[in-house]
């Protein structure tokens, strides 16, 4: 895994160049400025709705943790694009797509427990246990 990463930059730089030489080098340019670009909307667009989340959360509103886990992965997305390469991109991609991002999240972390919820007795004969004193005597 550590090779992958001190090698990543040379395969990104390696990608680009590629693309340059099938295409052409202002091709290979306006790529690298549109991802940029596309990556920047991304994370501000996260950026504002984390500020939505964090209201709800205040009015008392519950969020689901995968909620939250969804819009951070959206915004590690955009910084993936960001960086000038066709490698964090695809990855970018992945992760961008619903329901391949859960299914590597499943895959990555395990399935994830179910939270516990107490369960209520609703029946109109269970008795009401406890003590109690008398206040207006």
């Amino acid at each position: 895994m550590r090779l992958f990463f001190l090698l990543l930059p040379w395969l990104e730089l390696f990608t680009l160049i590629q693309l340059g030489i099938e295409t052409s080098a202002l091709t290979a340019l306006l790529y690298v400025l549109v991802t940029l670009v596309l990556g920047m909307a991304i994370i501000r667009h996260q950026g504002m709705s984390l500020f939505t989340r964090m209201q709800d959360l205040q009015a008392g509103r519950v969020l689901g943790q995968q909620l939250l886990l969804d819009g951070m992965a959206v915004g590690i997305a955009g910084l993936l694009l960001m960086v000038p390469g066709l490698i964090s991109d695809f990855f970018a991609i992945i992760v961008l797509i619903g329901p391949l991002r859960r299914r590597l999240a499943r895959w990555l972390m395990g399935p994830q427990p179910e939270p516990y919820v107490p369960q209520r007795d609703v029946s109109s004969e269970s008795p009401l246990e406890g003590d109690f004193r008398r206040i207006d005597e």
